[in-house]
């Protein structure tokens, strides 16, 4: 029991007594970071699909380069550096030879090649070749997508900017429903920090925009929102692939180089299943991203 003039200590919640998931809302610099670095990327971006060439075949390759830094670093036992040189040296061979004369068959000739001289040198190492292998096509198919919508596609610039609106809005949508909704853990497992609140969140921003996106555009918006839909759960996909590559060896991001997002893994996870993905509907099954527009 309390007596007149007896004070009660009673806790403050910061950020004005907000309050999300019952939870105090603390102040975090990744809001300030990760927001200003997503716009210079985006803008980085932007800048290179619609620049004439090379920009987008060497904006593919350094972001091959840094990528495969963190990927031979995380699976290689101490060291990486000769199947690091090997696999940015691969994707780099592929990205000219499409540039000079451009034919996927030939990119991806190299890439097989590449692939095996890495296998070969991890495993006289005696260092995770099929790892190391792997990280081969990990970031050599998603680069030669990349180059090959824009450049075998009709508008293929615009079906770039569409593709990469499904991956901010589902990553946006994802960590926005996350925190505001939480509950369920979708793979506690791999990632504990992601819910199916955040996932589904993330599916249904990437339809909306897109739908948005489509309707500017002047195609189909049914379509469109299906499209984001089915685009969005691909990029959980690849965001949950790479969470399981780290959680199988110990770590929690895969490097520190973009404040607020941890590793160019980290940023690019999403990104890579859905290059590919979206190529292979594209370029193999001819659909038409674009829903009717220009047609």
């Amino acid at each position: 029991m309390s007596k007149p003039g007896d004070s009660i200590a009673v806790p403050k919640s910061p950020v004005g007594g907000l309050r999300i998931g019952g939870k105090p809302l603390k102040f975090s610099r990744d809001w300030i970071t990760r927001p200003v670095f997503a716009v210079l990327l985006a803008s980085a971006i932007i800048f290179v699909i619609f620049a004439d060439k090379p920009y987008l075949e060497v904006g593919a390759g350094i972001f091959a380069v840094l990528a495969a830094r963190e990927w031979h670093r995380m699976v290689g036992k101490g060291r990486f550096i000769a199947e690091m040189v090997l696999t940015t040296a691969t994707v780099w061979f592929a990205l000219a030879a499409f540039l000079i004369s451009p034919s996927l068959p030939l990119s991806a000739l190299i890439l097989t090649i590449g692939m095996l001289v890495v296998l070969t040198t991890a495993m006289l190492r005696k260092n995770n070749p099929l790892w190391h292998a792997g990280g081969v096509l990990y970031f050599g198919l998603p680069a030669l997508s990349i180059i090959a919508l824009r450049d075998f596609t009709s508008h293929g610039e615009w079906v770039l900017i569409g593709l990469f609106v499904i991956i901010w809005a589902a990553d946006t949508g994802a960590l926005v429903f996350g925190k505001l909704i939480g509950g369920p853990k979708l793979a506690p497992v791999l990632s504990p920090n992601k819910t199916w609140a955040g996932a589904i969140g993330g599916v249904i921003a990437a339809a909306i925009v897109e739908a948005i996106f489509i309707l500017i555009m002047g195609g189909n918006v049914m379509l469109g929102a299906v499209f984001g839909a089915g685009i969005g759960v691909v990029a959980h996909l690849g965001d949950l692939f790479e969470s399981w590559v780290k959680r199988c060896f110990h770590l929690k991001d895969s490097g520190a180089m973009i404040p607020g997002h941890g590793g160019v893994l980290d940023r690019i996870d999403s990104t890579l299943a859905t290059l590919v993905a979206v190529a292979v509907l594209v370029l193999a099954l001819k659909l038409d991203p674009l829903f009717g527009a220009y047609s």
